[in-house]
């Protein structure tokens, strides 16, 4: 399912129009991503959870060269999903 998708699912669960289910999803996402920005944890209850995970700085080896490359450490979103998420998905 891909962005237009799932706003028109919403339009049409909601009854309102395309335009104001775009405006309804782009808040939803923009709400998680500020919440990840500033360090939060997003967690929609029956759903799942959205967090930020750090990974440590590493050696890698470069496959083409077989040299060890350092990799800084970063930052990445995560997202977990809940139990009834789960359940749903195993029927």
């Amino acid at each position: 399912m891909k962005k237009a998708d799932l706003i028109q699912v919403v339009a049409e669960k909601t009854g309102k129009s395309k335009k104001d289910a775009a405006v309804y999803v782009d808040a939803v996402f923009e709400s998680i991503k500020e919440a990840l920005v500033s360090g939060d944890k997003v967690t929609l209850t029956g759903f799942g959870s959205f967090e930020v995970r750090e990974h440590a700085a590493k050696m890698c080896k470069n496959p083409r060269t077989h040299e060890m490359q350092p990799v800084p450490a970063c930052k990445a979103p995560a997202f977990k999903a809940g139990k009834t998420l789960k359940e749903a998905v195993n029927k």
